[in-house]
Order: C-alpha cells, then structure tokens, then sequence
C-alpha cells in the first residue's frame, strides 16, 4: 500500500495539529523506511543564530537568511544541513535525498567534511538544529488523524527566501479545497 509518504516530499500540518513543535509547520522528508521509521526536518522555523555563531566554517556558504533553521524537537543539540547541488556529480560529504524528482539535487551535507572541499559544488545550503522523527507506523497514524497533507515538494521549498511564508504559499498552489485551508486563521476563535 502506498502510504504517500516518502523521500522529498513535504509533510504540512493541517490546522487542527495543534502540538506547537510542530503548528503550521512545513517538514520536508529526508529519510523513510516503511519498517524503520521516518526522519525530516522543518523548513519554516528559522531562529535568530546566526551559523557564524555555531558553525563559522559554514557560515560562507549558507544560503539566506544565514540564520540556524529549527529542524525538530529531537536533538538540538545537533546539526545537519541540506545542500542543493546543480549538475550530475555527487561530491564528497554530500549525499542525494534520492526522492522526488523537484528535490533531486538537494542531499544531506557531512559537517564533518571540511566546507571548502564543497564550497565549488554547492548552489544553496541551510543548516538545521535538530529533526523531526516517527518510529514505524508513528507518521501514519498521525496522518490517518488528520495532522498531515502529504504533498509534493518544490525546488524552491527548501531553501525559501521567506521561510515564515511556506505554509500558506505550500498550500495556496495545491488549488481547491487546500488553497482555502491557507487562509486558516491562526486563532479561529478570532475571526
């Protein structure tokens, strides 16, 4: 059964998932194993540190704004990024998300390789702290509730300029029914 959920594709809180880690947020998925669980980070949670703060090496190369994304409620204390790698090489400390083909060039980053061996290849690069994690069937089951849209992804997605904006503009290009939900008030008992 295809559940939907997969490598480069977007997982959106609907209105009703109201858990604030994670309200109005925007998770692209960068790993997915039907038996062993699904990882993301999310996109529209910048904080206000800079990388030159945790990560000077890479503050070069960071795409703007040039600010730590908040990838998750697990482990913040840790750092991964994503970078977008025009061509067809696959060069050393980057490896391809392997997923939709709107995100085929963008691939998780080693932090560990040092930046200037992937300073040539790399187009746009944000830096995370943290990630979003399902155990086995944990995901689908919030998505049979009614947390998820599980919606394709678009290049620009990942690194948008205007990361505050992704929810409603994610959602406004689906049309329909979904386009209308981007109109959502953020406290309904206001309107």
């Amino acid at each position: 059964m295809d559940d939907g959920i997969s490598t480069g594709r977007l997982l959106v809180a609907t209105p009703q998932l109201a858990d604030p880690n994670f309200r109005r947020s925007v998770v692209l998925i960068v790993e997915h194993e039907p038996e062993g669980g699904t990882l993301g980070v999310v996109l529209n949670r910048p904080t206000e540190v800079p990388v030159d703060q945790v990560l000077p090496p890479w503050s070069e190369l960071v795409t703007g704004p040039s600010v730590v994304f908040q990838g998750g409620p697990v482990a913040l204390d840790s750092a991964l990024a994503l970078a977008h790698v025009p061509g067809t090489d696959e060069p050393l400390g980057w490896r391809a998300l392997n997923g939709s083909p709107a995100v085929a060039r963008v691939g998780l980053v080693d932090l560990d390789v040092p930046p200037e061996i992937l300073a040539p290849e790399v187009a746009r690069l944000r830096v995370f702290a943290g990630y979003a994690g399902w155990g086995t069937g944990q995901l689908q089951s919030e998505i049979d509730e009614g947390a998820w849209y599980v919606l394709s992804a678009e290049s620009g997605d990942v690194f948008a300029e205007e990361p505050d904006g992704l929810w409603p503009a994610v959602l406004r290009r689906q049309g329909g029914e979904l386009a209308f939900v981007a109109t959502f008030p953020e406290d309904p008992s206001l309107n």
